[in-house]
């Protein structure tokens, strides 16, 4: 199977980007599978229910959230209405919606797509490991479901590739997102699950993390906010990971780097390309 996940989509130069190029991509990699992290979808900060129909619309199976998922208050209500639609795993009993979601892919495999935040410089929420480890125990890659996608939602590295080996062997992607630049150490870990550090994001990187440079410029320089954060302009980059598993383990045998425009330089996968 062929999953494409990508990374944190940020105000409309992200936007842009992935309802420019993913359905082509769909169509020229032979997708069954796309998630796209969009907790910052909405100016930055968040997401509300228009944006969610357009990105699911451009081809996006299934959208992942994280530290930002509420800032647009409607989400509080039209998450229950978007069966997936994955805030983190972790957060309270009670909280609206759900932290993961049973997706069919084009092939008509059983995904199990979840997002869970880390708490290493985050907020103070229940053991990511421990809840994982839950959800995992009810769908067993390779006899329950056909492929499974950990989206971890975390601040430092360490935490990032500790969970990617708390799960190899259970799930065909680990990929961290949340610090909005992409790292380069895609692999597969020895157990069979591929890994990637951080997606990076879908946003215009002309700025900071997404963001127009001139506020944060402001605020590291005079320790004095000025303004509000607004996403940067300029053309944005597409930023992701390919991966292609086998059917029938649901492990790995490929993983690579996507990205696509903007000021990056291009990375696609080449057990894709002709």
């Amino acid at each position: 199977m062929r999953m494409l996940f990508l990374g944190d989509v940020v105000g409309r130069p992200g936007r842009e980007a992935v309802t420019a190029r993913l359905p082509g991509l769909i169509d020229a990699w032979k997708l069954d599978l796309v998630v796209v992290n969009g907790e910052n979808a909405a100016g930055g900060f968040g997401i509300t229910e228009a944006i969610y129909e357009e990105l699911r619309a451009a081809g996006a199976d299934a959208l992942t959230l994280g530290n930002h998922a509420f800032d647009q208050r409607e989400a509080l209500v039209f998450i229950e209405r978007a069966p997936n639609l994955v805030r983190p795993l972790n957060y309270p009993a009670g909280t609206p919606g759900r932290g993961a979601a049973l997706v069919e892919a084009r092939n008509g495999a059983r995904v199990l797509v979840t997002n869970i935040m880390g708490r290493i410089f985050m907020d103070p929420l229940d053991d990511p490991f421990a809840s994982l480890d839950r959800a995992l125990d009810g769908a067993v890659l390779g006899q329950m479901v056909d492929a499974i996608l950990v989206d971890f939602h975390a601040e430092t590295t360490s935490e990032k590739q500790a969970f990617g080996h708390f799960c190899d062997g259970r799930a065909s992607l680990v990929v961290g997102t949340h610090t909005h630049v992409p790292t380069a150490d895609h692999r597969i870990l020895p157990g069979g699950t591929a890994f990637l550090t951080d997606a990076g994001m879908c946003g215009a990187y002309d700025g900071v993390i997404g963001m127009d440079k001139e506020e944060p410029l402001r605020r590291f320089t005079r320790r004095v906010p000025s303004g509000r954060f607004e996403p940067a302009s300029g053309p944005g980059s597409l930023c992701g990971v390919a991966v292609e598993t086998d059917d029938a383990t649901g492990l790995a045998v490929a993983v690579g780097p996507v990205r696509l425009g903007g000021d990056l330089a291009e990375a696609r996968p080449a057990f894709w390309e002709a």
